[in-house]
């Protein structure tokens, strides 16, 4: 609801079908990252709140002819309602995501309010192609009836960077499979879940099968501790991610984790730049590079490294830094003042270790807000801290080097393995390059997710896969029949 301060205000949380005061009188103010002023207002979540919604959701899982047990086509239909309500909000959702967390609107209407819908209804389809079981012959005589069955309520635990596209990379699965489903967001994006809500009741899916929390201190650890939660899948942070693994490990439990990325572009001696402008400036800088699979570490030719390092240094300076809201927008502010305080700390470390300052560095001439210029380094080792550590930031640096099999050997060379690029006008040797790097997804030419490909990272970058047939698959567990 809208206050008389134009901020929006809500007192209640969604669970188990309705929206319910929390247990705490405690709110959190939501800030506009443009102008760094309160834009809305949101009640804490407690643990008891917290367990009131895993009871939701369990009480909707075991529901005799509850969700769990609604026949595929039953459950798309409802997928597809879902993807209808949220299409009728999408410019509401754009305008949300982008007032807290930096993000342009020109990137969230074309993500944050297009990507639900588009995960939702692509799953409503695969439920109508994929059987839920299959009748194998046995080795050892007669046969088995390998049945799939939803695995009981998720924990979904998303980040401020992307905060309707990671949910739904988690939620949409998790419903088409039959499970029942807890999501707690970061605090920084807490407005555009009261809007997923309400989108939700709308749809008419079942009471406690979504249930939406906010943050609080330690909340995310008691859910991923809660005896009740089947599955935990989280996107943010390595160091986080190592402490939920653990944790699961211990208790036997599931998880699938998308977390840090320090990608490369791999710009081949053949590549060409102007033709490819747009698509190289979002590989990299998408989302004012608050994106866990953009392409920071640019490598460059000995042979063509100067004219790559202006084409970077043009990119940069012409990027359109101002308002999120602006749809003229390029490059919006970072989510917080404490994060811009992280990205300046790693401009600074990237000038004292040595590397050359080619453009950026500080801040614009804009009076509010919590803006980075647009930075690009030149003449970066990938020792560097700004070349192994994931800044979150519109900062990249640029890496020379000699020949696609040291291109491959810089890019390896990495805790991370989340994306990556590979520019080249000769494809047969793009794939060949490609296909060496150690990373869970890499794009020739261009990077973009696709719904129907599994999504995700190898090394520090995390494990399990989302969307595709694999996604679903992460979100069932085998029963086997022996007949």
């Amino acid at each position: 609801m809208q206050d008389e301060t134009n901020t929006l205000s809500y007192d209640s949380l969604y669970i188990g079908g309705e929206w319910r005061r929390p247990l705490s009188a405690e709110t959190l103010t939501v800030t506009s990252s443009t102008t760094g002023q309160p834009i809305g207002h949101v009640p804490l979540s407690t643990h008891a709140d917290a367990d009131a919604a895993i009871a939701a959701a369990r009480r909707a899982f075991n529901e005799t002819a509850g969700w769990a047990q609604w026949q595929p086509v039953e459950r798309a239909a409802a997928l597809r309602r879902l993807a209808d309500e949220l299409d009728a909000r999408k410019e509401e959702m754009a305008r949300r995501v982008s007032a807290q967390n930096g993000m342009p609107y020109s990137t969230s209407i074309n993500f944050e309010a297009a990507v639900p819908a588009g995960v939702l209804r692509y799953y409503a389809a695969l439920l109508e192609q994929v059987p839920t079981e299959e009748q194998r012959a046995g080795v050892m005589g007669g046969s088995t009836l390998v049945h799939r069955t939803p695995l009981g309520v998720i924990a979904a635990i998303v980040p401020w960077n992307f905060p309707q596209t990671l949910t739904f990379f988690k939620l949409a699965p998790a419903l088409a499979a039959g499970n029942t489903v807890v999501v707690k967001p970061s605090s920084e994006t807490l407005l555009d879940f009261a809007l997923l809500a309400e989108a939700v009741a709308a749809a008419g899916i079942p009471a406690g099968v979504v249930n939406i929390l906010t943050n609080s201190k330690g909340l995310g650890a008691y859910l991923v501790g809660h005896p009740d939660i089947d599955k935990i899948s989280f996107t943010g942070s390595t160091e986080v991610g190592r402490e939920i693994a653990g944790r699961a490990g211990r208790l036997l439990r599931p998880v699938t984790l998308e977390l840090g990325g320090k990608s490369a572009a791999l710009i081949l001696d053949d590549a060409e730049l102007a033709s490819n402008t747009d698509a190289l400036f979002f590989a990299s800088l998408l989302n004012n590079g608050q994106t866990c699979f953009a392409s920071t570490r640019i490598l460059a030719p000995r042979n063509r490294y100067d004219e790559v390092v202006a084409f970077y240094e043009a990119l940069a300076k012409e990027a359109v830094v101002g308002d999120a809201l602006d749809p003229a927008t390029t490059i919006g502010p970072m989510v917080s003042a404490n994060h811009r305080s992280t990205v300046e700390g790693y401009i600074q470390r990237g000038i004292a270790d040595g590397a050359t300052l080619v453009t950026g560095g500080g801040r614009p001439d804009i009076d509010a807000g919590w803006f980075v210029t647009p930075t690009v380094f030149a003449d970066v080792d990938n020792s560097l801290s700004i070349a192994r550590e994931e800044i979150f930031g519109p900062v990249l640096s640029i890496i020379p080097y000699e020949g696609d099999d040291e291109a491959v050997r810089i890019a390896n060379d990495s805790e991370y393995g989340l994306g990556g690029t590979v520019w080249s006008s000769d494809p047969e040797r793009a794939l060949r390059v490609a296909r060496q790097v150690q990373t869970g997804t890499i794009g020739i030419n261009h990077y973009l997710p696709d719904f129907a490909a599994p999504y995700g990272g190898v090394k520090d970058s995390g494990m399990g896969r989302e969307l595709g047939p694999e996604g679903l698959a992460h979100y069932q567990q085998l029963h086997s029949v022996y007949l």
